[in-house]
């Protein structure tokens, strides 16, 4: 069994969300923490969990990220963690998978689906083993009680429901890790 973990100073939590339904909005997530454990070469086997800290929302925008961190939204205080464990992996072709896990988010836990491309390793220049991957998604916000909108004075929406979901995700393999 091999273990890795997120670097997380090479990689981004990302999301995408309709604003007036023109224009996209884009956040991070700057604090998460992840653990791979598999014993293929192609990680067809992992068992994945990963935990974002809520209050590390950035939109780049002080007023907006701190709205998302109170009740309307995420409720940071209350639920500190979002948090994702890895059901299965499928294999679809070359280096593209699907990966199917729980999703939980304020509470609310629901099964998600995300495309992965794994982007090959590598070795760093101090002898350690990376590897690094690509994920896309989607989610509907409402699903997990983020349900705050408002309507323009022209009844359009303030926000769309649906969250798109980009990562770009580099894993270091651990010092002690020896295969079994």
């Amino acid at each position: 069994m091999t273990n890795w973990k997120i670097d997380e100073s090479h990689s981004e939590i990302g999301f995408k969300v309709k604003h007036l339904m023109i224009t996209n909005v884009s956040g991070y997530f700057t604090r998460f923490s992840g653990s791979i454990l598999t014993t293929s070469e192609d990680f067809h086997d992992a068992t994945i969990t990963f935990e974002a800290s809520a209050d590390s929302i950035d939109t780049k925008n002080p007023q907006r990220d701190e709205h998302l961190r109170n009740g309307d939204f995420f409720d940071a205080t209350h639920f500190p963690k979002i948090s994702f464990v890895s059901t299965k992996i499928k294999k679809i072709a070359g280096e593209q998978f699907k990966l199917l896990g729980d999703l939980t988010i304020k509470g609310q836990t629901h099964p998600i689906e995300l495309e992965v491309t794994h982007n090959g390793t590598s070795t760093d220049p101090w002898g350690q083993e990376k590897a690094g991957f690509a994920l896309k998604g989607r989610l509907h916000r409402t699903d997990y009680g983020l349900r705050w909108n408002a309507t323009t004075e022209t009844g359009g929406i303030v926000l769309s429901d649906e969250v798109k979901l980009n990562m770009e995700i580099q894993l270091i393999k651990a010092q002690n890790a020896q295969q079994q």
